[in-house]
């Protein structure tokens, strides 16, 4: 490679051979799965005006603080590439008049964007897969997504990974809440984080899932969302956790699980590897796979109606790490023109091979021999050698009714 040549922006990367096999593999699940709980496909602008992630986020988080691509436009607009699915999808709820549609179950995928350390199974352009469901405020609208998120890890063949559940409980609770953690935090704020500290008054329940060893001493005997849950909001986490079970869902109760963000209602969960399991391994410190929870008061920050909503987002990256490499479909039969003059007959029975849904190709160039090479080296079940008068001969192992099939239509 010439010096002069550019190179790949840091953080970015080209996605190729059997790693993009994998890549297109969860996508292509994503996409059958999301058919079988009838989500609608919907495809959203890569950028936004910057106020939709800074209202929705909130000015105060990393995300928009540090985190976000943001640029001025020709017409003095300050826009940002998105660096979540949720809050332009709330946007587009609100500015096409979706609400006609509640409840609404939608899903997408696509590239998203966020300025941070690039890391394993993290990058600067990442893509994710998302699914939502908008206007529905039962907790079975929860069960749903997490039978389907749970579902589609299984036919990824990621069965070592475990539903991580927690309630946030509804207003009054979470309030209540947070104000016996500032309550208890502040007794210790001395020997919190400098991040905790920051926290303590802004957004206490972030301390919850600190790392830090100086705020882990703490975490053990901080107040439980338990101890303030309204009935309402018990009864709304026990249908829940009911419904999984009698959908055969996995969980365990992770009572440090939160959402820092005030608009974050009842459910809040990750799908985490299991200690010890080839998935943790595959991920290391990056360990949640898909996660998600409610968010009943987000809409009102982008000025809409209350509008209760709930949904997930998984990274597209990461869950192919845990297929792992996967190889293109095997090449079944290959057209091999022996003479130039066969060349329209055989291009004519490629073209009946594809449309059979056989995987096909064709080796028209080179001397008799070359070509034949270049075919066996390929190594398809099936070669069909089609010569000048367009006779053909079919060699290979295995079943070849489909490709004679397609010999039959194309002698019609």
């Amino acid at each position: 490679m010439s010096k002069n040549t550019p190179k790949a922006i840091r953080g970015t990367q080209d996605i190729f051979g059997a790693d993009a096999e994998a890549f297109a593999f969860v996508v292509e699940t994503f996409e059958r799965v999301r058919k079988l709980y009838r989500f609608r496909r919907a495809e959203f602008p890569v950028f936004e005006k910057t106020e939709v992630f800074a209202r929705s986020l909130g000015e105060t988080t990393d995300v928009v603080s540090k985190e976000m691509y943001s640029f001025e436009d020709r017409g003095g607009d300050s826009l940002t590439l998105r660096p979540e699915f949720t809050a332009g999808i709330a946007r587009a709820f609100l500015t096409n008049g979706w609400q006609q549609f509640a409840p609404l179950k939608v899903a997408t995928h696509g590239p998203l964007f966020r300025y941070e350390r690039p890391q394993k199974g993290r990058y600067r352009q990442f893509h994710q897969i998302d699914a939502e469901i908008i206007g529905a405020a039962d907790p079975q609208a929860d069960v749903e997504l997490l039978a389907m998120a749970d579902q589609l890890l299984k036919e990824l063949g990621i069965t070592d990974v475990t539903l991580h559940l927690n309630t946030l409980g509804d207003a009054e609770s979470r309030d209540a809440w947070r104000a016996g953690l500032v309550d208890y935090f502040r007794a210790v704020a001395g020997q919190l984080s400098e991040d905790s500290q920051e926290r303590l008054e802004k957004n206490p329940l972030r301390i919850l899932d600190s790392k830090d060893r100086r705020d882990q001493q703490f975490l053990a005997d901080a107040p439980k969302i338990d101890q303030f849950l309204s009935d309402d909001a018990r009864a709304f986490f026990q249908t829940v956790t009911e419904g999984l079970d009698a959908a055969g869902v996995k969980w365990v109760r992770a009572e440090n699980l939160v959402r820092g963000l005030d608009y974050y209602r009842h459910t809040a969960f990750e799908f985490i590897p299991d200690e010890g399991s080839a998935s943790a391994d595959a991920l290391g410190s990056q360990s949640t796979v898909l996660g998600g929870g409610r968010y009943d008061g987000l809409m009102e920050s982008l000025g809409g109606a209350a509008t209760p909503a709930v949904g997930w987002a998984a990274g597209i990256e990461r869950l192919a790490m845990l297929v792992g490499e996967r190889e293109p479909p095997q090449l079944e039969a290959i057209v091999l023109v022996e003479h130039d003059d066969g060349l329209a007959i055989g291009n004519e029975l490629l073209a009946n091979l594809r449309a059979g849904g056989i995987v096909s190709d064709i080796v028209a160039s080179g001397s008799a021999k070359k070509r034949y090479d270049k075919a066996a080296k390929q190594q398809p079940r099936h070669i069909l050698r089609v010569n000048e008068t367009g006779y053909y001969e079919l060699s290979g192992e295995g079943s070849a009714e489909r490709i004679e099939a397609a010999i039959a239509r194309n002698n019609r």
